[in-house]
């Protein structure tokens, strides 16, 4: 497995993370899996084995148990793991309980380490946007977290372009710390990332993690323009997320995909991993899993290497529209774009038919 440097920090992480969304399945999370107990100390054995030791949580995920869990799963081994963990959706009927508050931020970490059986974070998300919050309150807050040793690094998620710039803009004032690492949503379908989120992590030197890069399931395999997500998985179990642009859309992706897994013998899981996780301005990439043969198959698509033709089959057919002012950029000034951006502005150029 191989290990990088999480943004423009000394962290190393590995290049797969394992999520653990699946863990617990209690609170609402049932449709995501029910990994506990002995299964979920097997899960992590495995990443350990594969050079795995980064795992990632949120206090949202099954409204806590999922920290426990995973706490019980890494008991007497914390020095060999990285913690991440998240805040900022509401999780009652507190109007304090929410958001990117000083007062939420400094409930919500102590409930995680008591949780996950630990007195630190590697690595803290703010969870999503919260713009009734002055950004300097939630900088602050976050700078105090490291500077107490709770947390090492932290990090955003969910943000729009402007706000993950306007965020390290404060943080780089003299006092504060700005965060590594942002963690977004990227699969073969979904790639307004691209946009903004992607360049703009490597131009301010913040990491990007890819979360859910199977679609929160519509990648598992179990989909196609002739079979509907088993009642099962989240996707059948009633699941709302994530919005689809175009189902029209989504089924190319999955066309293409499993044009080259069956040529590959391989699954369809295993080549949208191997597709994204080498995409230009990607980082590491969160993976996760219901068992046990899940997990070993998404593993194994790290050793995956696409050829050109099939990266470009599968990056074709699902291209982001080149909305203004990127279409005016590579119809004029794409010889002036930055190594983040070039691969973008050269796919606009093929759609606007420039080349």
């Amino acid at each position: 497995m191989e290990y990088i440097n999480l943004g423009k920090s000394g962290l190393r992480v590995p290049k797969y993370i394992l999520g653990t969304i699946p863990f617990s399945g209690t609170n609402g999370f049932e449709a995501a899996g029910n990994v506990q107990g002995e299964q979920a100390r097997k899960m992590v054995d495995i990443c350990l084995e594969a050079g795995i030791n980064m795992f990632d949580t949120a206090n949202l995920y099954s409204k806590g148990d999922a920290e426990k869990v995973l706490g019980e799963a890494i008991a007497g081994r914390r020095d060999q793991v990285l913690l991440t963990s998240k805040t900022g959706f509401p999780l009652g009927d507190n109007p304090n309980s929410v958001g990117a508050s000083r007062i939420n931020i400094e409930q919500s970490i102590d409930q995680t380490l008591k949780r996950l059986g630990t007195d630190y974070l590697d690595l803290y998300f703010v969870h999503l946007w919260d713009g009734r919050t002055p950004v300097e309150e939630t900088v602050a807050a976050m700078t105090d977290l490291v500077k107490s040793g709770k947390i090492r690094y932290w990090g955003v998620s969910n943000y729009s372009g402007w706000a993950l710039a306007r965020t390290f803009t404060i943080a780089e004032q003299p006092g504060y710390i700005p965060p590594i690492c942002q963690q977004i949503y990227y699969t073969p379908e979904a790639r307004e990332a691209e946009y903004e989120l992607l360049p703009a992590g490597s131009e301010l030197g913040i990491g990007s993690m890819i979360w859910s890069p199977l679609g929160e399931g519509l990648f598992n395999g179990k989909i196609s323009r002739d079979k509907r997500a088993p009642k099962n998985t989240r996707q059948g179990g009633g699941w709302s997320e994530p919005w689809v642009k175009n189902e029209e859309r989504l089924y190319r992706v999955i066309d293409a995909l499993q044009e080259v897994a069956d040529n590959r013998g391989l699954t369809v899981p295993q080549i949208a991993l191997a597709w994204v996780k080498d995409r230009p301005n990607v980082g590491p990439v969160v993976i996760a899993a219901r068992n046990e043969e899940q997990l070993r198959e998404n593993i194994d698509s790290y050793e995956i290497e696409l050829s050109k033709d099939e990266h470009d089959k599968i990056e074709s057919v699902a291209r982001p529209e080149p909305y203004y002012p990127l279409w005016h950029r590579a119809m004029n000034s794409i010889a002036n774009s930055s190594p983040s951006e070039i691969t973008y502005l050269q796919g606009y150029r093929k759609s606007l038919e420039l080349d």
